[in-house]
C-alpha cells in the first residue's frame, strides 16, 4: 500500500495483499524401534496399529490378516490404503483390534493403517485423504426407541 489514503472508505476499497503462511511441513513421527502408531475406529471396532518397513505381512491379533479376515473383501480392505499409495508388499503391520464385528474391525485396521502410514511418510497424507482414508466415518447404529420394534420400524398394525 504505497500510495496515500484519505479516508476510510478508500482503505476499505484499496486491494489487500494475499496473506501467505507457509504449509505446515509434517515431521516423520516414529517411536525407538521404528515403528508409526496409530489408532483406527469404525462403528464399534477400535484398532491400535503398528506400521514399520517389511515385507508386508499383515498381522491381526497375532493371527495372519488371510485367517482373520477370512472373506476377500475384508482382506482388500485392509489393502486399500497400500494400493493407494503404490506401497504394496513395503510394510509390516501389526494391529490389535477389539469389539464390533468383522466388518467393522476391517474398517478401523484400513483407519489405523492409513492413520500410521501418513506418521510414516507425510508424502503419503495427500493421496489417502483424497481417498477418504483418514477421515473417520462416524456412522454407528442407531439407537432403538421405546414403542417401535427397532430404530424406526413400527410393530405390526393391527386395524381390528
Amino acid at each position: 500500500m504505497a500510495t496515500e489514503l484519505s479516508s476510510f472508505a478508500e482503505l476499505k476499497k484499496a486491494p489487500m495483499a494475499p496473506v501467505q503462511t507457509p504449509a505446515a511441513i509434517r515431521e516423520k513421527e516414529v517411536d525407538a524401534q521404528g515403528r508409526a502408531y496409530a489408532t483406527g475406529r469404525r462403528k464399534n471396532a477400535v484398532a491400535r496399529v503398528w506400521v514399520k518397513p517389511g515385507t508386508g505381512k499383515i498381522t491381526v491379533n497375532g493371527r495372519d490378516q488371510t485367517v482373520y479376515f477370512a472373506r476377500p473383501t475384508q482382506q482388500m480392505v485392509i489393502q486399500q490404503p497400500f494400493d493407494v499409495t503404490q506401497r504394496r508388499e513395503q510394510f509390516d503391520v501389526v494391529a490389535t483390534v477389539s469389539g464390533g464385528g468383522l466388518s467393522g474391525q476391517a474398517g478401523a485396521v484400513r483407519h489405523g493403517i492409513s492413520q500410521a502410514l501418513a506418521k510414516f511418510e507425510p508424502g503419503l497424507r495427500g493421496a489417502m485423504k483424497a481417498a477418504g482414508f483418514l477421515t473417520r466415518d462416524s456412522r454407528v447404529v442407531e439407537r432403538k426407541k421405546y414403542g417401535r420394534a427397532g430404530a424406526r420400524r413400527r410393530f405390526q398394525f393391527s386395524k381390528r
